[in-house]
């Protein structure tokens, strides 16, 4: 879904760069580390089956599942905000196809949009706590989307023993050269159809507690208690 902005020069040119910086720096960084992942058979099953599933995750680890993320028909939705702009060009270049909206803005037109993926076959990707928080609190996106089609949410989170965060209001982190990076992979979570709100707000606390407790289990895997 294009968004149109009005770019300044050095608007075009960063965001002409930006998917290139990304995709050498981080992958050159990943090239070091020692990565290992707990659960990923269930991601795998899925994939072998063909099965489409909805991968949802707490922003802070946005930049290492980007990167990580390859050779699979996801779909991101990323905020209508200019910010959003530039992650859309990065998960473009990563060869996802990408939907623009959030929680106060074009957020029913990016479900539509989501929805219109997911009848192609593609596999949606939602940031659990939104682009804006608060942290670690599901928003009803995921949920929703899982209601509407029957295709479940995928859980997941990510930890690393050295990494810098960055002073967002998520802390989003970027991994540092020769760290361990683990992936925690929760069951698949499905979800009945024709929620109403109630139902609604407790499937997202089930989320919230699924990702949570992943989030604990990566953290301790790496000896830390959280980011």
């Amino acid at each position: 879904m294009a968004v149109n902005v009005k770019q300044s020069w050095q608007q075009r040119l960063v965001m002409a760069l930006l998917p290139t910086v990304f995709k050498v720096l981080m992958g050159s960084i990943l090239l070091t580390c020692r990565r290992r992942r707990q659960g990923h058979e269930h991601w795998q099953a899925m994939a072998r089956d063909k099965k489409q599933f909805i991968t949802s995750f707490w922003h802070y680890c946005v930049l290492y599942i980007v990167q990580a993320s390859k050779g699979f028909p996801f779909v991101a939705m990323v905020s209508a905000s200019s910010d959003g702009a530039y992650v859309a060009q990065v998960l473009e270049a990563k060869g996802f196809n990408t939907v623009r909206g959030s929680r106060n803005q074009k957020g029913l037109a990016a479900l539509k949009g989501l929805l219109r993926a997911i009848k192609k076959g593609q596999c949606p990707v939602l940031v659990a706590d939104g682009s804006q928080g608060p942290i670690f609190v599901a928003q009803p996106g995921a949920v929703m989307l899982a209601s509407r089609t029957g295709i479940p949410i995928l859980p997941v989170n990510v930890a690393c023993s050295r990494y810098v965060a960055f002073g967002s209001w998520d802390r989003t982190i970027f991994p540092l050269p020769f760290c361990r990076i683990v992936e925690c992979y929760g069951e698949p979570l499905y979800v009945p159809g024709d929620l109403d709100s109630d139902g609604i707000e407790t499937y997202c606390l089930l989320l919230e507690e699924r990702l949570n407790d992943l989030y604990q289990r990566a953290w301790q895997e790496v000896g830390r208690q959280g980011h």
